[in-house]
């Protein structure tokens, strides 16, 4: 497990190396930063080059890069043309969002394993055919529209929650914004579970443990549903960072200052520091957490073992 687990990380060197690059890439080449902080004004070219020299825009993309990549290994991300640090932008934008992640995150699993249990084992059934047109409509109806719906119906129409988010974000304002955020990942983790439980339902495994008597929730616990989770982690891994990235819309409807916020008014501002900032942690976010989602096989299947 330790060598599976250093070559994993060793592999993960180059992936980060070429991911940051191209978004480098991408957000520096493909504009001008500094003209964009002057809006639809032509700036001053004494100005203008002084602000390149300041932020190191004058110099060769590459060398660019190699200099922001030696400086993230220190924790300094740059500064954002307002003047203030990335990183205390992220120290004040992330810890929001985790937040709305893991409020969505648990919603998401527990409903969705729920949901897909219900219907993997009443497969052809009433119950079965529920949740698969519930999950149809809910992947169907873009994010934006559930979000202001709820938004309307449960914040303006129905005062049961706040309409907005406050700047401290407290879980329990977070509670609709992360049902919002949470529903088309539980949708498909409810169909995954589906599928899954209804073909482990059949496996030898599975019927030897009911020849021998055993409880029925003891049957689905450690003996059906283990198994069965092994293609809903593999999505929740790649969820994770789905779920901060996807955050954007969310956040705009509830007013949540976190990293979609933050992202849409970099990319809004062409304020290029931040964007490639907030964007490198979420590709860190993206290989942790399938590192983390790959050592949960052995935990799920016994067989699965890395040499």
């Amino acid at each position: 497990m330790g060598r599976y687990v250093i070559r994993r990380l060793l592999q993960m060197v180059p992936v980060f190396a070429g991911t940051t690059f191209l978004i480098f890439v991408m957000v520096y080449a493909l504009g001008d930063p500094v003209a964009g902080l002057f809006g639809d004004r032509a700036p001053d070219p004494a100005t203008a080059a002084r602000l390149r020299r300041e932020f190191g825009l004058d110099r060769p993309l590459w060398q660019q890069y190699l200099l922001y990549l030696g400086k993230i290994f220190t924790g300094d991300f740059g500064t954002a043309f307002n003047g203030r640090p990335v990183a205390e932008l992220m120290a004040v934008s992330f810890p929001v969002t985790v937040r709305l992640m893991l409020v969505a995150l648990v919603i998401e699993t527990v409903v969705g394993v729920v949901l897909g249990v219900v219907a993997g084992l009443r497969r052809g059934r009433g119950a079965d055919t529920s949740v698969l047109l519930l999950t149809l409509l809910v992947i169907s109806v873009p994010t934006f529209v559930t979000g202001a719906t709820l938004q309307f119906l449960l914040g303006v129409r129905w005062p049961l929650v706040s309409p907005a988010v406050s700047a401290q974000a407290p879980f329990g304002e977070l509670l609709l914004p992360g049902v919002v955020l949470a529903l088309v990942s539980l949708a498909y983790i409810a169909r995954l579970t589906r599928t899954s439980v209804a073909e482990n339902a059949r496996a030898d495994h599975v019927r030897t443990a009911v020849a021998k008597g055993l409880p029925r929730h003891r049957v689905i616990t450690h003996h059906l549903l283990r198994n069965s989770l092994i293609p809903v982690v593999t999505f929740l891994g790649a969820d994770i960072g789905s779920l901060m990235a996807g955050a954007l819309v969310t956040e705009r409807i509830f007013n949540i200052q976190g990293v979609g916020y933050q992202l849409y008014q970099g990319v809004l501002r062409q304020n290029s520091p931040t964007v490639v900032g907030f964007v490198t942690i979420l590709v860190l976010v993206f290989l942790a957490a399938n590192l983390l989602v790959d050592l949960l096989y052995a935990v799920l299947d016994p067989r699965i073992r890395y040499a």
